[in-house]
């Protein structure tokens, strides 16, 4: 055989090896193209009450609009403790008041009340949040402060400042509160508040309550401490007695705050930690308005 015929013959083979050896990567390179972005390594983790069961999709009444939007918290956030501390954070607590007055209290005239009234969260800034805009905005409870539904929009870090009296010295509770403690006020107010004003109306009557269903649900859970009249329990005396009716009627923010949370240091049972909507405690604050006041 010639030389010239062995180079060509070289020459095709070597053409075939290249040829299949560009067919054989191809598809390799298309499967690595094709492949869909690799998702970062990074868990950002979100949080949420420990043992609490919020409804994720809270029901309300189609013709009432909210002002407010609930945040949705993580697993882990416990912000039932902190309405309880919104409460009475010295019953909750289990302490003895502060000798003097709340600093901020001098600050106004309109509420006569001193001592340990002045250091509840609730006395300066209402059962319903609102302060001076909502009911504590005339009558002996009027005090003048705001309320602290926008404290949603804030920050924990912003919310936190209020609490230590970094933003204001006279509304430190640094002293009072443990840092644990802080934190869970600071939950509340994040996550745990709600414009009642969607069921509430200012003459204190209930929009959207359903009194059928809020019987069923009293009777399954309330009745058992509170009776199915609602008067196994006095939180008055003798001569002013206080019943669940009594509270629904004269007072019903207050009555959908304990309702929601609870009562401090108490067994009273958290409904929001137990499963219930926002239109279950809309349905029994209804019904229980039917019950004795007296």
């Amino acid at each position: 055989m010639s030389k010239s015929k062995v180079f060509s013959l070289a020459g095709l083979l070597l053409g075939v090896f290249l040829l299949i050896g560009c067919s054989s990567t191809t598809p390799m390179m298309n499967e690595t193209e094709s492949q869909p972005p690799v998702a970062s390594q990074e868990v950002i983790h979100t949080l949420t009450p420990v043992d609490t069961q919020i409804p994720t999709e809270i029901q309300l009444p189609t013709e009432t609009q909210v002002t407010v939007e609930t945040q949705q918290p993580g697993s882990n956030v416990d912000y039932i403790s902190g309405g309880l501390l919104y409460d009475d954070w010295m019953k909750q607590l289990e302490v003895e008041p502060p000798e003097e007055d709340q600093p901020l209290w001098k600050t106004q005239t309109t509420n006569a009340r001193s001592g340990k009234d002045t250091w509840r969260c609730k006395e300066c800034h209402g059962w319903d949040y609102k302060g001076l805009e909502g009911a504590y905005g005339s009558g002996s409870h009027l005090t003048g402060f705001k309320g602290v539904l926008d404290s949603v929009s804030m920050t924990e870090d912003e919310l936190l400042a209020w609490m230590d009296g970094s933003e204001n010295s006279e509304h430190d509770f640094s002293a009072y509160f443990q840092e644990a403690e802080l934190t869970l006020i600071v939950n509340f107010l994040k996550y745990g508040l709600f414009d009642t004003a969607a069921y509430i109306n200012a003459d204190k009557t209930i929009s959207g309550g359903d009194s059928s269903n809020g019987k069923v649900l009293y009777n399954g859970l309330c009745a058992a401490c509170h009776g199915e009249d609602g008067r196994m329990l006095n939180f008055g005396d003798e001569d002013e007695p206080e019943f669940v009716g009594t509270i629904a009627i004269d007072n019903p923010w207050e009555f959908w705050h304990k309702a929601s949370f609870g009562h401090p240091d108490s067994q009273m049972v958290s409904v929001l930690k137990i499963g219930w909507s926002i239109q279950d405690i809309a349905d029994v604050l209804t019904y229980s308005q039917t019950l004795p006041t007296e």
